[in-house]
This record gives structure tokens, sequence and C-alpha cells, in this order.
């Protein structure tokens, strides 16, 4: 909790905790995790996308690798526990294991992720698409808010663009996966139960919309005359709350980012570019609600004469927790004496990434009133160390099956 806390004091701003990739503030995190992990006698190093890496050597130097990881970045205004939380309690694990002295039947690796929001180049998990060998470099030319590349931030951190691929784990290397996150949700605060067995992960879909009506002086442009492009969001807005309520059962809907380009008070909008978020853990419904929520869109500008553009920016279908690694996971939690309960996430992962070329399972930690990305989030003291025997005893249960 130390280490959280010294870490959250790392920020690009005051208010809540804010590292955004390639930033001073996140290289100033990446250093002192980096840092931490020598000091616990780790083999450390910072990759090209700047992932912090330290790595437990086996004596058996064919062995595959298991992966301990989470992401060190955040989105703006975070709370403190939302990727952290899995790096500094693997860190903890791997101390245990160096304590002890185990011999390993496999190397460990635990990895800082660079960048798992994806709040800078509006693209996530970079940092485990790189360690997965799934980078796209087509990512590369994508610009921040300052018009700065990903290729430039990357050369910025000392990272080289010609050697991303050489930092991928081959996949016949990989053995296994283990993410430990928040649950950010309620359900484990509401039973009053400190973990949770995640059996998959959601897809999701995010899309920007571009809305384009006229622009006009607003005292003289008639109401009855006019092709407000604001208007037109505010509209869809309402329509996709109200398509997710109709659908909550299956799917969720939120628009979460909006900007009104040119925007004065004495203005008519005349263009407004905004984000549709679409999440379900069912891979046929998710398309099925995406065309139609687009059908929907598209006859609203229609109906209210303006234009609209509809970019898809990203789909990353559900994903299954691997079952012989939640089996293992399962019983540490029962020889924990903690109740098994199976969660599917919402949010989205490192995981997610790293599931194509590895048997990957998640533990979800149980957090306040399930509150995140928020400087509210925050996890009970009790609720940690209750996850510790957890963690240390799924640990050996993998050691000793190998």
């Amino acid at each position: 909790m130390r280490r959280i806390e010294e870490l959250a004091a790392i920020s690009e701003d005051t208010e809540g905790v804010t590292r955004t990739f390639g930033t001073p503030a996140f290289l100033a995190g990446s250093a002192l995790v980096r840092s931490w992990m020598e000091n616990s006698g780790l083999e450390t190093r910072l990759d090209n996308i700047g992932n912090v890496r330290g790595r437990l050597v086996s004596h058996n130097p064919n062995a595959k690798t298991f992966v301990l990881a989470s992401h060190i970045d955040t989105v703006v205004n975070a709370g403190k526990y939302d990727g952290p939380l899995g790096v500094l309690l693997g860190l903890d694990m791997l101390e245990q294991l160096i304590a002890q002295q185990v011999e390993l039947p496999f190397h460990i690796e635990l990895i800082a992720f660079s960048d798992e929001e994806g709040v800078r180049f509006h693209t996530t998990y970079l940092g485990s698409k790189v360690v997965a060998g799934s980078f796209d470099p087509g990512l590369l030319a994508k610009q921040d808010d300052n018009g700065l590349t990903l290729a430039d931030a990357i050369s910025m951190m000392g990272g080289h663009l010609g050697h991303l691929a050489a930092d991928a784990i081959p996949a016949p290397n990989w053995l296994g996966y283990f993410e430990v996150h928040i649950e950010q949700g309620p359900v484990l605060w509401e039973r009053q139960i400190p973990v949770a067995l995640v059996t998959a992960i959601a897809g999701q879909q995010r899309i920007e919309l571009t809305w384009c009506g006229m622009a006009g002086h607003a005292g003289t442009v008639p109401m009855g005359m006019r092709r407000d492009a604001l208007a037109g969001v505010a509209e869809f807005v309402l329509l996709v709350e109200e398509f997710g309520r109709k659908h909550q059962h299956e799917l969720v809907a939120t628009v979460g980012k909006l900007d009104v380009r040119h925007a004065a008070s004495n203005v008519i909008p005349g263009e407004v570019v905004c984000s549709l978020d679409l999440r379900s853990a069912d891979a046929a419904r998710l398309q099925v609600a995406y065309e139609e929520l687009r059908a929907l869109t598209e006859a609203l500008a229609a109906r209210r004469g303006l234009e609209l553009h509809w970019h898809l920016i990203q789909y990353t279908p559900p994903v299954a927790c691997d079952a012989g690694m939640n089996t293992l996971l399962a019983q540490a939690i029962a020889d924990s004496g903690h109740e098994v309960v199976a969660l599917v996430s919402g949010a989205g992962h490192d995981a997610v990434p790293i599931s194509a070329v590895a048997p990957a399972t998640m533990l979800f930690v149980r957090c306040f009133e399930g509150i995140s990305h928020n400087p509210l989030e925050r996890v009970e003291l009790a609720d940690l160390a209750a996850t510790l025997p957890v963690t240390d005893r799924f640990l050996s249960l993998l050691i000793a099956s190998h």
C-alpha cells in the first residue's frame, strides 16, 4: 500500500492521478517501478514501447515463461489502483518466492505495461500488444492532441521502432498469464467478498462520429431553419442511453467524449465530434447492436439534415479466460477460505491481446462501491490482505503442477 501511494504521488496534475503514455510523469513512474524490481533482485529492462520488465529466471534455460502483469498508465484524473495494484502485487509475489528460495520450473516475468488505457493516442493495449507480437505498425502514424506521432513519442522515450517486434515473447515460449485487477464494478462490494474469478472479458467497439451541420449566427438564423450539429448529438446521446437501458442485460453503451468545433456562445454549432463505446460479452449480440445503433443514428442525422461520418476506431472481440488456469485459480480462492465467485469483466484488460498467444487468467479484487477511473477509487487494506494468500497459493499450485 505504501508503494501504491508513492506511485500515485507521481502525476501530471494535482487532482487525482494522471500518467499518460510517454509523458514525464509516466517516465518517472516507470523509473520508480523499475527501481523496486531491481531492489527485489529481478533482472530488469525497459523495452522499446516503454514496458518495465523484471525477470526471475528458472534453473532450466529452456523453460517457458509465465507472465504476471498489469499496467501503470492511467486515464485522466484517475484513481490509484487501476493497473498499479496488479503490478505491485505481482512484485510482492516474486519477493516471496525469492525470500523462500523457491526453485522455479519456469521463468517468471513481471511486466508493467506502458499503455493499456489508450488516452494519449486513442489506442489501447500498446504495451501488451508488443509483448504478444500483435502490435500494428500502422499505429505509429497516429497523433496525439498536439500533433506528435506515436513514432515520435516512442523515440523520445528512448525506444527503437525497428526493435519493437523483438520485444515480443514468442508464442511457443509462453506458459501462461496472470493479471490481478480491481473489479471496477459493485458486485464484490455489495456481496462483501474480497476476490472473484474472471471467466471472460467483454468485447468492445469504439466509434468516432463526426456530425456536420451549418454554423450560423445565434441571433439571426430562425429556429426552424437551423442545422444544429450539437442538437443532433444531444438527441443521439439520449438515443444511446435508451438503447443501452432497453438491452441492459446484454450490453452497455456510452457516449463519453464530445468536441464542439469552433465553439462560441453566439454561434450555432456546425460540427461536433463524439464517441460511442459499445460492449458485450456476446460477440454476435455486439455486432447486431452495432448495426442497429448505426441505422438508428443515420436515420436521426438524415431527419435533422446533418451529414454523418461514422468511423470504427477499435473492435475487440470478447475473450474467454483459460479453463485450465481458471481451475487452478478457483482452487486457490477456495483453499484460502473464500467463496468462488465468477464474473465477466465489462472493462478491457491487457489479458485480451495476451490471450491470443497464452493461457490467461484474471483475479478481481473488491474496490470501494465499485468506483473506478475516479479519484475515489479505493481498495480496503483488509481486502488486499485477503488477496495475498490467494495469489501466493495460485502460484504455488502452478509451480507444483510443473
